[in-house]
């Protein structure tokens, strides 16, 4: 009888545990963040008899997943659809031109956003009056999104019009703020203003950062949120996740981007043809044991690396066995994306030998591809030792945060 009562008082237990894991589940999604386009009703007046021009993608969607193409459509007089890299349905590949075409849904002309004309022209801006963004960032200075915003800002400064965000969380938070600040002669579409490599701001806020530090001066609006804090990762908003590029598939890939999209500009694979992209990092010489020791031995803040071998079906190493690690977030809050990504790479240098190179640039007359990553040429030409670079970049990580402060429209 007391055997039974002991297993009954187990089996009691370990349900208790599984409901108040719902619980917290149901807590999580109780503190749900309405977006920017939820509350659009409250900003009608900046789309009353106007001609309403719309940059968005499959990111762009409300809590109940339908798009901001067909919300707009309905509530305002869109005349004109921008697409960004990947396009309005995201079917692009990276790095790809998106042309001119008719969206099939709404029947309103589509106009590219990035190949040769990254910027809106007068001509497509013509019939439009008022020009609004809503696009999901992740919150790393080198994703391309960031600037179509910009640029169509400084179009609408140009020409007149207004210009509207409406705004999403950065997914990975509003608290870390991480890495280099680029320098200016190292501007390009991926970094296009010197704001560090994690930048811990919502499009909302970059916009009005842009708008007043960098000399836009468009005539600027944010639709707010209501209920983001800072602190938020995008699984705990309640809303749901849409992959906002093909190699960025979860809000896992999102947080530990900042730190290993550096590695887009090394013949290293950032797992870029793999199903965890920015989580596996090797190459077919590197031990993968080996790695994940000396990595694992530096003790770095809420992550664990694990052996990993792995075979892109693309990309670089396409077909090749890759030794490795697969980045484990254990403490998504504590965990330092920028400072694991230089970690891993110092180590993985030192590891290669001969065998590691930086790629050339990609084009003639342009720099290398981690110096546009990075925001200057420092760490290729190896000036800093891990510990003096991290120091560096903190410092003008908090710089930055201190610049950025007028901005912020959320605690």
């Amino acid at each position: 009888m007391m055997q039974r009562i002991s297993w009954l008082s187990v089996l009691l237990a370990i349900f208790v545990l599984l409901d108040m894991g719902s619980y917290s589940n149901a807590a999580a999604a109780a503190a749900k963040v309405r977006l920017g386009v939820e509350n659009i009703e409250h900003y009608m007046y900046l789309f009353q008899g106007k001609r309403v021009g719309l940059i968005t993608n499959h990111t762009g969607i409300d809590s109940n997943f339908r798009s901001t193409v067909d919300i707009l459509n309905e509530k305002t007089n869109l005349v004109a659809l921008f697409a960004p890299e990947h396009g309005i349905r995201g079917n692009v590949p990276a790095g790809a031109a998106v042309g001119f075409y008719t969206d099939e849904r709404t029947g309103v002309t589509v106009y590219s956003l990035y190949g040769a004309t990254k910027k809106p022209t007068p001509e497509m801006l013509a019939n439009v009056d008022v020009l609004v963004f809503d696009i999901q960032d992740v919150g790393a200075r080198f994703y391309t999104y960031i600037y179509t915003m910009a640029y169509a800002m400084q179009a609408c400064s140009e020409l007149g019009k207004t210009f509207v965000v409406l705004d999403r969380p950065n997914p990975v938070g509003g608290v870390q703020v991480e890495g280099k600040v680029l320098e200016p002669e190292f501007q390009s579409f991926i970094g296009l203003y010197p704001i560090p490599i994690r930048h811990g701001m919502t499009v909302g806020e970059l916009a009005q950062l842009f708008n007043s530090e960098f000399g836009i001066n468009c005539d600027l609006h944010v639709v707010k949120m209501t209920g983001w804090r800072r602190d938020m990762l995008y699984d705990e908003t309640g809303l749901p996740w849409v992959m906002t590029s093909p190699n960025m598939p979860t809000v896992d890939t999102a947080l530990v981007y900042s730190g290993i999209g550096i590695f887009g500009g090394t013949n290293i694979s950032e797992g870029v043809g793999t199903t965890r992209p920015f989580e596996l990092v090797g190459a077919p010489w590197l031990d993968a044991q080996e790695l994940a020791d000396r990595m694992n031995a530096q003790h770095l803040p809420g992550v664990i690396f694990r052996p990993a071998y792995f075979t892109p079906a693309f990309s670089k190493y396409k077909g090749q066995v890759c030794g490795g690690v697969q980045i484990h977030v254990v403490d998504r809050k504590a965990y330092k994306a920028v400072r694991t990504g230089l970690a891993l790479l110092y180590t993985i240098i030192e590891l290669s030998g001969d065998k590691f190179s930086f790629n050339a640039p990609y084009r003639e007359g342009s720099k290398p591809n981690i110096d546009l990553a990075t925001g200057d040429d420092s760490l290729r030409l190896g000036r800093y030792t891990l510990d003096e670079i991290i120091a560096a970049w903190d410092a003008e990580a908090e710089q930055f945060r201190q610049l950025a402060k007028p901005y912020l429209l959320y605690e």
